[in-house]
């Protein structure tokens, strides 16, 4: 089944103030640690790279290519987030933390997406082409996942903390693990985008598996070769 392209273009731009107070409201919906509005607009990081990066994006598409990079560079020393000012990036994008993410600069995200930190989204070519993920609505993205090429990663789906994902993602699916394996194709998502939990609930179902097998393998060799019961002479004489 091939992934939902996502739609990181948007129909109509809303006004500034009405996109701020968006992406404010949608940090205080997914970090319960928020405690006010404040709060937020001045000690979260990721909300000044986003707004850091529309600057840079406008720069860019304006053809000031290095008045944009120069822009996103002092915004990477100011929130240790670096965004190519290339990159789009949707509605109420919310970057947990967001300490070492990188976005390359064709990597397309959607709207609603969560990134936690040490993200990236790299690309695996030296074309100037398409060269970096696209991202859907909704997708979420554990710490320190790689996602690395033109892949898709659909609507609503979910990687994995620390996952390696090369390869297009159904929509609502999850993945897991270095290999970037799809373990799950719901359509809906989990409510409480516990990705911790998801993960190490399959990690050991898996390794259950295994020390089973294993424990089943060692009756097996040891019950051939099991020692022969004491001679009852010996026994008795041992009493003695």
């Amino acid at each position: 089944m091939t992934a939902t392209p996502a739609s990181p273009v948007r129909a109509a731009r809303p006004h500034p103030l009405r996109r701020l107070a968006e992406d404010v409201r949608a940090v205080r919906e997914r970090d319960p640690a928020a405690r006010s509005t404040v709060e937020v607009l001045f000690l979260y990081p990721g909300l000044h790279a986003v707004l850091i990066h529309r600057a840079a994006h406008r720069l860019w598409r304006a053809g000031g290519h290095f008045l944009a990079r120069l822009l996103s560079h002092l915004g990477r020393a100011v929130t240790g987030i670096e965004i190519h000012p290339g990159a789009v990036i949707g509605r109420r994008v919310f970057m947990d933390h967001g300490m070492g993410i990188v976005i390359g600069e064709t990597a397309e995200i959607g709207d609603d997406v969560t990134l936690y930190q040490g993200v990236t989204l790299g690309g695996t070519s030296l074309q100037r082409a398409k060269r970096h993920p696209t991202l859907g609505n909704g997708v979420v993205v554990g710490a320190g996942a790689i996602i690395l090429g033109a892949v898709t990663v659909g609507e609503k789906a979910r990687v994995g903390a620390g996952a390696v994902v090369v390869r297009d993602v159904p929509a609502g699916a999850t993945v897991v693990g270095l290999a970037g394996r799809v373990i799950d194709q719901s359509a809906a998502p989990h409510p409480a985008l516990d990705l911790a939990e998801s993960k190490g609930d399959h990690a050991v179902a898996a390794l259950e598996v295994l020390i089973d097998r294993v424990a089943e393998l060692e009756v097996r060799v040891n019950g051939s070769k099991a020692p022969h019961p004491p001679d009852e002479a010996q026994t008795d004489g041992a009493g003695i």
